[in-house]
């Protein structure tokens, strides 16, 4: 990657305020979190410049939600186009901003930006309404679906341009204008994308992006009077408070939030197969991913041999520089992250869990450049009651519990156990239990002898505190119009 002429040659980003970049007074440091150094500026945007966002928005909507599905459709995979055009660009950008390896931006983050756009594009060309007739009555009764009008999409920092993209495409596809605001930790690629905009086609003020923390510009979105629509990727706590602050104007709010994803693994299971998966499910993205795994429940005849493979498997899992094509994992978001994800660490560690690999017990040997980074190993931890914070709340780092259990019943019950229910595995060859579980798990996904295998037609989203909502070929499409039932009397 290229380096910076000096210590105070900075990446300054602007807004993009109708179809134009405009400067903003004030400014957050943003980190590259593989070296631990400030490369970048980032718009401390609020009321004001989410003000003048919505205007844009609301200007462009007549003109926008006009044209034809087609018509937008082009525009969308101009835009696939382009980035796949500087998709190098946005590789390094995402890796460097956001501490994930280059490998993974490659081979998952940008591929799939460009890939929104493309489903979106031609999925909204196929969805019917519905028509039903009253002949006694003389009445033929229809439905028309209309985009909302100025959407709010607030993004986060696990996968910057894949879940914006997931959100904006969808958006602009059925007629809507947007204002988003990515996260203020990884906000370069969603820039760039704005550089791209003008050149596919989208008209000035139809996509809008505020750069800014939640408390200040996110805060102004949720509770813009003219925005009545807000499409939420994070935490389960900002969610209440978007939820709060969306109240007194009834707005349509879809959740996508955090998870404590159970493996649910059988003895009858392929262990091979089982164990290379799990190590991917629990630390891809350095477990920043609100499907991680995080709790794996292997049955006891199996659990000894699961438990030493598995620790085995998790070493070789390699952690470093994110340029480095040989490392599986780079640097955790941030300072912070990295201390959070530890104290839960110490907090197993303080009740008597056996930490086997990972944090506090391997050395990581990172180049000079990345001593300061936000690294750490995968952990593997085990004898730790399923009452534990560690096994109730979301940790969001490179660190899974592996516990035995004896009954499906208890499995099932274990898994169920806590206050997420987005997704959950299950391992095993026996095709009615599969069944079986994948009926009483509460998850929103529940993936068998896989994990992260995903059509983007079928509905994406989680039960209980993991959301309200789901994302989707169709449900995106219902959420971003609404539904009008017309009777004609003939």
């Amino acid at each position: 990657m290229p380096k910076s002429s000096g210590p105070r040659s900075y990446l300054v980003l602007q807004n993009y305020i109708g179809g134009k970049f405009v400067s903003c007074g004030n400014h957050i440091d943003s980190y590259d979190p593989s070296t631990g150094e400030v490369y970048c500026k980032v718009p401390d945007s609020g009321k004001e410049e989410v003000d003048a966002a919505v205007a844009a928005a609301k200007e462009a909507f007549p003109d926008w939600s006009a044209r034809s599905p087609q018509q937008r459709g082009e525009i969308l995979n101009k835009l696939a186009d382009l980035i796949e055009a500087n998709m190098e660009d946005l590789i390094q950008a995402e890796s460097k901003d956001q501490g994930k390896t280059v490998t993974f931006a490659r081979t998952v983050d940008i591929p799939r930006s460009a890939y929104n756009f493309r489903f979106f594009a031609s999925s909204v060309l196929h969805h019917t309404t519905d028509c039903s007739q009253m002949d006694h009555m003389g009445c033929l009764n229809y439905t028309v679906r209309c985009p909302v009008g100025v959407a709010g999409l607030i993004s986060p920092w696990n996968l910057p341009l894949y879940l914006l993209t997931w959100k904006i495409a969808p958006a602009i596809a059925t007629g809507n204008t947007v204002v988003a605001k990515p996260s203020e930790m990884t906000s370069v690629t969603a820039w760039m994308m704005c550089k791209l905009l003008e050149e596919a086609g989208v008209p000035p003020g139809v996509v809008n992006v505020v750069f800014g923390t939640g408390q200040r510009a996110g805060d102004a979105l949720v509770g813009h009077p003219d925005v009545p629509l807000i499409s939420f990727t994070g935490s389960t706590a900002t969610a209440q408070r978007i939820t709060e602050r969306s109240a007194p104007y009834c707005k349509k709010l879809s959740l996508e939030l955090g998870g404590k994803n159970p493996a649910i693994i059988f003895a009858d299971a392929d262990l091979e197969q089982c164990i290379e998966t799990t190590i991917r499910s629990s630390f891809s993205n350095q477990g920043e991913i609100c499907l991680c795994t995080s709790r794996i429940y292997v049955e006891r005849s199996i659990y000894t041999e699961f438990l030493e493979k598995f620790v085995a498997a998790a070493r070789k899992w390699k952690t470093g520089a994110p340029s480095d094509p040989s490392n599986n994992n780079g640097a955790l978001i941030s300072k912070e992250h990295l201390e959070k994800v530890r104290s839960f660490v110490a907090l197993a560690k303080s009740e008597g869990a056996i930490i086997h690999c990972g944090e506090g017990v391997d050395q990581l040997d990172l180049p000079e450049a990345n001593k300061s980074g936000y690294f750490m190993p995968p952990t593997v931890i085990s004898g730790i009651p399923d009452s534990s914070r560690v096994m109730q709340e979301e940790i969001f780092g490179p660190v899974t519990c592996v516990c035995p259990f004896d009954t499906e019943d208890e499995a099932v019950a274990r898994g169920n156990g806590v206050r997420y229910g987005l997704s959950a595995t299950v391992w095993s060859r026996d095709v009615g239990r599969v069944h079986r579980l994948a009926q009483k798990l509460q998850a929103g996904l529940v993936w068998t002898n896989c994990w992260l295998v995903r059509d983007l037609n079928l509905p994406f989203g989680g039960m209980k505190h993991s959301g309200v909502g789901r994302e989707g070929g169709k449900d995106s499409y219902h959420f971003f119009t609404e539904v009008k039932s017309i009777t004609i009397k003939h």
